[in-house]
């Protein structure tokens, strides 16, 4: 597994196992099957509701807890933030029956993010979460994030598949030092994504299924990826991504598939800022 070097050192996999979208009761087998096909980086969070599935999983597996890359994720805070953060990682920890976290992303750019971020600075200080990062911040809402505090994220995950590219939003990240991560990799077979001609093209000249040139693309980039299968079968498939490389040629196609525009939503719309902001968990 091929791995990169967030900005305080950690070292992460470039290619993981996510859970979104996976009922709690399908999640502790499809992460039991994920580990078994040899994957070590594990993505969940607050909001999916299966961070309990995926804590059985990790205990039940024998693996080391220093093989295994976890993270989840922090929903919006009510006031007092910082006194929130806190309860809500706490409660993350004990769902997942882990002692520390290897990231901790804040799930969603609303509510009050610096005291948030400031207790994550503090769990992070304290070696609760060995790093701490962002999810869907734009780049105005990064950038501020930088300037005006101690910490600079380690990642944002954002939504990136061929359809959105964010290739130069990926430049600015990398000038400060924040490592891209995608989300929807697969644009959820929006646009047709597994039959494009461009994808399904490269795929036959390398012998591989159009997710494989996906995941290659994305890793091939610099770009963390972690793709959700159910099937045991297309987990090992997802897997096997690091025995060729995109051409050139291969890539400047791919680029011409970019839209430049999200196919789920736009965290600027107001309606969805209202919805986002006023959703809250259970616990």
């Amino acid at each position: 597994m091929q791995t990169v070097t967030l900005n305080n050192g950690v070292e992460m996999p470039i290619l993981g196992f996510g859970v979104f979208q996976i009922p709690a009761e399908d999640t502790e087998r499809a992460v039991t099957e994920a580990l078994a096909a040899g994957y070590r980086m594990l993505d969940t969070a607050s909001s999916y509701q299966n961070e309990e599935a995926v804590g059985r999983a990790i205990k039940n597996s024998g693996i080391p807890r220093a093989d295994l890359f976890v993270t989840t994720k922090l929903y919006v805070q009510d006031a007092p933030a910082e006194e929130n953060t806190k309860r809500a990682f706490e409660t993350s920890l004990d769902k997942l029956s882990l002692d520390y976290v290897d990231l901790y992303l804040m799930h969603q750019p609303y509510g009050d993010v610096y005291g948030q971020w400031r207790a994550m600075e503090d769990l992070h200080r304290a070696g609760r979460s060995k790093a701490i990062g962002v999810s869907n911040f734009y780049p105005d809402r990064l950038l501020d994030l930088i300037i005006n505090n101690e910490v600079t994220p380690a990642v944002n995950q954002i939504e990136t598949h061929p359809f959105f590219q964010r290739a130069d939003y990926q430049e600015l990240m990398r000038e400060h030092g924040v490592q891209i991560e995608s989300w929807g990799g697969f644009a959820e077979g929006k646009n047709d994504l597994f039959s494009n001609p461009v994808l399904s093209g490269i795929g036959e000249k390398h012998g591989k299924s159009v997710a494989q040139i996906v995941l290659r693309w994305l890793t091939q980039r610099g770009v963390v990826a972690i793709p959700k299968s159910v099937r045991a079968d297309r987990m090992a498939e997802n897997l096997d991504v690091f025995d060729f490389e995109l051409t050139d040629e291969q890539l400047a196609s791919i680029a011409t598939l970019d839209t430049g525009s999200s196919l789920f939503f736009d965290h600027h719309d107001p309606k969805m800022v209202n919805w986002l902001s006023a959703r809250r968990l259970d616990s």
